[in-house]
């Protein structure tokens, strides 16, 4: 397939499914015309299983949707050849994709406080104009000084038949696993009218047509760039990190320890001190152990003892450096990246410890 799958023709999605299987991207058939998965036979819609307890996909069945998926070419040639009019969807967790969708739906824009999870949006901000996920995603990248990525020409976006977008990134530390959400969800979102798609769940290819639309490739990458250290600390901030079940050292494990806090105030130092020593226990556990999302924790924290006037941020942001580069080493300029934007995210969120002193 070209760099630009654009197919208007017979064949065109199964071009397009070779494409991204050869990107190595895991595809499974949709209904035609459809953005759903291709239906279940008719046995597996009587019979209630689990995917893992199907036996039509191990015989090359494209039963339960992103399940099903596969880059083997010969399954692939086997599905569109007997439904060319299936669409592609791409199963974003075997894939390492985390794909940022931007929706455009004509809806009420919630309070101020619902719009970006976790960070208060003082009135000082103004938010005239303000109507869609595009807007949501610029405001988030607007307070760590960072581009849309909806902006974001170095990697694959794809425009949607509804308007929106899908922004395509791929996950370079496969040890950290991101879970998919919806941008109206009360628990784990990334911004308001703002998706994300991974670990379970899917997304529609590049090129596949649908009774309202095409998706189409915008500007000139048509590849998936590394996801931006600072948006993994947002999806780390926001829930989106998947706990692993990796055991951490005790705090009597021989571990590096930071330096003692020496202008903090003792409340402050007794908040921090916890979530500090668990990311120097990631230097026992050399891959895993969560360590952005602990580091994040950290420094968000950090952040807020910062703003509430309990903490002094060159002290602050010196300790975390030293007990991060010791518990990840190789990757010293990303854990300054991920201490800076998360110490300006907590900035964003005064705290004050109690028992001051």
């Amino acid at each position: 397939m070209t760099s630009s799958p654009a197919p208007s023709r017979p064949g065109e999605h199964h071009a397009a499914a070779r494409w991204c299987a050869a990107n190595g991207w895991p595809v499974h058939p949709l209904a035609p015309r459809q953005k759903t998965p291709a239906a279940n036979c008719e046995a597996c819609r009587k019979d209630r299983h689990s995917p893992a307890d199907c036996p039509c996909i191990p015989i090359g069945g494209w039963c339960h949707g992103f399940h099903a998926a596969t880059t083997l070419s010969t399954r692939i040639d086997a599905w569109w050849t007997a439904q060319s009019r299936f669409g592609v969807g791409v199963s974003c967790g075997p894939a390492n994709l985390v794909i940022i969708d931007v929706d455009a739906h004509d809806a009420q824009v919630p309070d101020r406080s619902r719009l970006l999870p976790g960070i208060p949006i003082g009135p000082q901000v103004a938010l005239a104009g303000l109507a869609t996920g595009f807007d949501s995603l610029a405001l988030l990248a607007a307070l760590r000084q960072q581009t849309s990525p909806a902006e974001d020409e170095q990697t694959l976006r794809v425009r949607t038949p509804s308007g929106g977008l899908h922004v395509w990134y791929r996950n370079t530390d496969t040890k950290i696993r991101y879970r998919s959400s919806t941008g109206s969800s009360p628990r784990v979102a990334l911004a308001w009218q703002i998706d994300v798609r991974s670990d379970g769940g899917y997304i529609v290819a590049p090129a596949t047509k649908t009774t309202v639309g095409t998706y189409t490739p915008v500007g000139e990458a048509r590849r998936p760039a590394p996801l931006p250290a600072w948006l993994a600390v947002e999806l780390a901030r926001t829930g989106h990190v998947v706990s692993d079940e990796i055991s951490i050292p005790s705090p009597q494990a021989q571990v590096p320890h930071p330096s003692r806090w020496r202008r903090a105030p003792k409340a402050a130092a007794r908040v921090l001190e916890p979530l500090v020593a668990q990311v120097a226990a990631c230097a026992a556990v050399p891959d895993g152990a969560s360590f952005t999302e602990k580091l994040n924790r950290a420094a968000y924290t950090a952040g807020g003892l910062i703003q509430g006037g309990h903490l002094p941020e060159s002290e602050a942001r010196a300790v975390l450096l030293e007990v991060a580069n010791r518990a990840r080493p190789h990757q010293n300029q990303r854990n300054a990246v991920i201490i800076d934007s998360a110490l300006s995210a907590g900035t964003q969120r005064p705290f004050h410890p109690k028992g001051r002193s």
